[in-house]
């Protein structure tokens, strides 16, 4: 490995991403198993519960209120700086090697190792085809094969109309926009039943895209739909 400079503190010699920089802006927090949003109290091991299919409530106030389609989330980092400098370089200007980087955050991330090992299948959300076009690469596919190629199944779900990004939406149309966005794919659904989904994806907001996926596996058979993903935007 050649010596590199730590893309935010700019030390040298360094990883891209040094020690001190991960201790400083990616510190483990409590979330909601169900939705990852940051709660107030303790980290505790009952997202471990939900992730082994058994419930808790350790909730937020949302999930509490209704259960996302979703069954569990691990969320690495917050959405804030200096993370969102570094998905835009990686996602838009074409600079995938930051996924090796990215994917051992997101094992790192508390109850991650966990779920990378109780999960049968890694389903990385797909992008549309203009989408695809346009970026040249499905960051969270990357990922994934970083997390676990054998378990990476990249044909599983599909996407079947191009929509409006979910960041360019108000919260209320991100609910509904992805409505028939995505399918599994004919010979694949056999294979789902009673299989435990993990999916993977960059960036959670509201969660719609999680829960649109999650519907469409559930309805295919699969037992248990989770989901690891690299940041989660603050509400």
């Amino acid at each position: 490995m050649l010596p590199s400079q730590c893309a935010i503190c700019k030390a040298w010699p360094s990883q891209a991403i040094c020690e001190t920089c991960v201790a400083a802006f990616a510190r483990p927090v409590s979330r909601c198993p169900l939705c990852a949003t940051p709660l107030s109290t303790p980290l505790s091991t009952s997202i471990s519960s939900v992730l082994c299919n058994t419930l808790s409530s350790t909730f937020c106030s949302v999930c509490t209120q209704q259960r996302p389609d979703i069954d569990a989330c691990c969320a690495a980092l917050s959405y804030t700086w200096p993370w969102t400098q570094l998905i835009a370089q990686f996602k838009f200007q074409r600079d995938a090697g930051w996924a090796g980087h990215f994917a051992l955050l997101m094992v790192s991330a508390p109850f991650a190792e966990d779920a990378l090992l109780q999960a049968d299948v890694l389903i990385p959300i797909p992008l549309s085809k203009q989408r695809l076009s346009q970026r040249g690469f499905n960051q969270s596919l990357i990922l994934a094969h970083h997390l676990s190629r054998a378990k990476t199944q990249s044909q599983t779900l599909l996407r079947m109309i191009d929509t409006p990004p979910q960041s360019s939406l108000k919260r209320s149309q991100r609910l509904t926009n992805l409505e028939g966005a995505f399918a599994v794919a004919p010979l694949m659904a056999l294979p789902l039943r009673g299989q435990n989904i993990l999916l993977i994806d960059d960036v959670l907001t509201s969660g719609a895209t999680l829960n649109f996926a999650a519907r469409v596996l559930k309805q295919a058979g699969a037992a248990h739909v989770g989901a690891l993903v690299l940041a989660k935007t603050p509400e």
